[in-house]
């Protein structure tokens, strides 16, 4: 049972588009999420990276200040350096702070820059108001065992500065947190002056940031896969009207089809009688069409039997005037009798021979015989000669004597003869000067080519090959039929299993006859 149908082919079409419509919008949809949180990763990853590094500059900037505020106080006060550095204290213990991130400043006097148990003491910090005043040691760790005083005063010692990281009570808490700090030394008092900020503090900024960032993502993904359903909906409804289109199309295309099946079966029965009422046709054609032909030869033949017999004619009417003279000047003798007798004797033979050609020439013979090339040309100017001669045509003609043809010998003659007899009409038609046909040969590989060439100024017909349509003429009405190139073309190509074609030579049109040896 056929699947497909005309009748549900519409329906078919519709329902593979939804499907393919709704796989590639699921597919887009899916990818597009995908690639949209994974972008969402990529920059909170990147949002990540420039806080932390953002939180440093700010907590640089901010003991930048201090330090300038410490250098600008110092400048002015004209207090010794005792009394500027407890001013200096009191001034950082008053220092508000943002009680929500912890970021307090505190300050060391660094007794000994090597290190140690008591290597500086503590003079600024609010979270542990219990350490200030007491000496501190860089040996201490934190709750990770990380030797935090002792990393961030070898940076000191190197560079003047340092971020450390380290795990220290949170204020206001009893909770250890990680914290981000950095030192910076003050070398006119021997000050280590640093400020800090928790890390939950900044991951909470994080947080915060991931959570606005993540909704509004979320929303541009609601609102890309409603209107990627949208634009499916769009589909689907034109795709149903092109599908009820496609039925409209399908039902005025089957009237169509059964209309033409109903012509087409009328038309069968019919074919058979047309088929043979056109064979006839044609064969009726070709049989007017060789008639034609045949007479079109019969007149060739008496004209040219008259161009040979005008001049044995006129010799034998020479000889009768001469004896006839000869006899009334009563000098005819049998001497002078027996001279004319063979005199008219050779003319009439030399007129019974030409007849004999010219019998033989059009004699239908249908077996294939092998002759010499240059003697059946020589029959063939037995018959033309005389008639290109009286139009002053110089033909040359250069064949090789060895050149045997296996093939029918007179329909041979008669396509050389009607191609020699085309061209002595062009060449009078156009009154060309000097005119001349050369006719020469060729071997090629199994392939004997016959070239008829002539000066007549080539073929003015396009496409050349025309030439050797049926009835096809460049003559006079009175002139031409169009019968003589296109029997030759049928002669050779058929008959001979050759070819016959035509091209522009130098001088005019070049014929070429391509005979099996």
């Amino acid at each position: 049972m056929r699947f497909i149908t005309e009748k549900n082919l519409s329906k078919i079409i519709i329902y593979v588009f939804i499907i393919i419509m709704t796989s590639m919008i699921f597919m887009i949809s899916y990818f597009y999420v995908k690639n949209t949180y994974a972008d969402f990763e990529t920059q909170m990853e990147k949002f990540v990276q420039e806080h932390y590094t953002n939180q440093e500059v700010v907590l640089k900037k901010d003991i930048d200040t201090i330090v300038d505020i410490i250098k600008y106080n110092a400048a002015k006060s004209e207090e010794d350096e005792t009394e500027l550095k407890k001013d200096t204290v009191r001034l950082l213990n008053n220092i508000s702070y943002d009680r929500e991130k912890s970021n307090y400043i505190f300050v060391y006097e660094v007794l000994d820059m090597n290190g140690g148990d008591n290597f500086a003491k503590l003079l600024v910090n609010p979270n542990r108001p219990d350490l200030i005043g007491k000496e501190i040691s860089t040996n201490y760790k934190d709750i990770n065992g990380k030797k935090f005083r002792e990393i961030f005063m070898n940076d000191i010692k190197v560079k003047g500065e340092s971020y450390t990281k380290y795990a220290y009570k949170k204020v206001f808490t009893k909770e250890i947190k990680q914290k981000l700090s950095y030192f910076k030394y003050f070398e006119r008092w021997n000050w280590v002056i640093a400020v800090g900020v928790y890390v939950d503090d900044i991951e909470q900024d994080i947080a915060q940031k991931r959570k606005l960032l993540k909704h509004t993502v979320k929303n541009q993904v609601v609102q890309n896969i409603l209107l990627f359903l949208l634009f499916l909906t769009l589909a689907i409804v034109i795709s149903i009207l092109v599908s009820q289109k496609i039925d409209n199309v399908l039902k005025v295309y089957r009237k169509k089809v059964q209309s033409n099946s109903t012509a087409l079966k009328e038309l069968n029965e019919t074919l058979e009688r047309r088929v043979e009422e056109e064979l006839e046709k044609n064969r009726e054609h070709e049989q007017l069409l060789v008639q034609k032909s045949r007479f079109i030869a019969l007149g060739e033949m008496i004209s040219n039997i008259a161009h040979q017999w005008r001049q044995p004619l006129s010799e034998l009417s020479s000889i009768l005037m001469n004896i006839k003279f000869k006899y009334n000047m009563g000098q005819l003798d049998d001497e002078i009798m027996e001279q004319k007798a063979k005199e008219a004797e050779h003319v009439l033979d030399f007129m019974s021979h030409t007849i004999d050609d010219f019998r033989n020439f059009f004699m239908p013979k249908k077996e294939k015989e092998k002759f010499n090339l240059t003697i059946a040309m020589d029959s063939v100017m037995t018959i033309i000669s005389s008639s290109l001669s009286n139009n002053k045509i110089n033909i040359t003609i250069c064949v090789d004597d060895s050149i045997l043809l296996n093939t029918y010998l007179n329909e041979f003659q008669q396509v050389l003869l009607n191609i020699i007899k085309n061209a002595k009409d062009v060449l009078i038609q156009k009154e060309i000067k000097k005119p001349w046909i050369k006719i020469y040969s060729e071997i090629k590989g199994d392939k004997i080519i016959l070239y008829i060439e002539d000066n007549g100024g080539g073929i003015e017909v396009e496409p050349r090959g025309k030439i050797f349509e049926p009835y096809f003429t460049t003559k006079k009405d009175s002139d031409g039929t169009g019968i003589g190139l296109y029997m030759s073309k049928v002669i050779v190509d058929k008959n001979m299993n050759g070819k016959l074609r035509v091209r522009d030579g130098e001088f005019g049109a070049r014929f070429e006859m391509i005979l099996p040896k």
